[in-house]
């Protein structure tokens, strides 16, 4: 090999570790796409969610290029019996799991564990079901997942635990009233 040519190989392999370095902090956002490809990126499905009971809160799952984010509406409910209907207009499977926020905690400000994910220590449900009530292993883009849970007065922390999700942005408060 001539001269030349070892300085474009060179080059060439120090532009694609430079590549490769650089979409690593993309890489770790999206660290919870790797677990259960098949899970992640399930196929879209036509899901009807049935009429659900009380009053119902809606909830948007959404990610974008880099972006992640869960959006509620409305933001505040009046205690009791309460629905969450979670639709998954991204790319990826999400879920949304409601947390109790203690006095003074805020949104955003869990601590993550090493497996890049939240505690769900004091949970008091989820919609996780692809196309279905209750816990499951996440719904699928395209589709609704929903739950009903009786909630006392307080402020919640609706997020997506999937690994990496809740770091991205996948997080809203919701607060309820006495």
């Amino acid at each position: 090999m001539r001269l030349h040519d070892v300085r474009l190989v060179g080059t060439a392999a120090a532009a694609m570790l430079a590549a490769t370095v650089a979409g690593a902090p993309a890489a770790e956002a999206r660290q919870g796409q790797v677990q259960g490809q098949a899970q992640q990126q399930a196929q879209a499905q036509e899901c009807t969610p049935p009429p659900l009971p009380s009053q119902v809160v809606d909830v948007t799952l959404t990610d974008s290029g880099n972006t992640m984010r869960l959006t509620v509406k409305p933001a505040k409910v009046k205690a009791g019996q309460v629905s969450l209907l979670a639709r998954n207009t991204g790319t990826f499977a999400h879920e949304a799991v409601v947390l109790p926020l203690a006095q003074g905690q805020t949104v955003g400000r869990r601590p993550i564990g090493s497996d890049s994910r939240a505690s769900e220590t004091g949970s008091v449900g989820e919609a996780s079901k692809n196309c279905g009530k209750g816990e499951g292993e996440g719904i699928a883009p395209g589709s609704a997942g929903w739950t009903t849970l009786t909630l006392r007065p307080g402020k919640y922390e609706v997020i997506c635990n999937f690994p990496g999700h809740y770091a991205a942005g996948m997080r809203a408060e919701l607060d309820v009233t006495g």
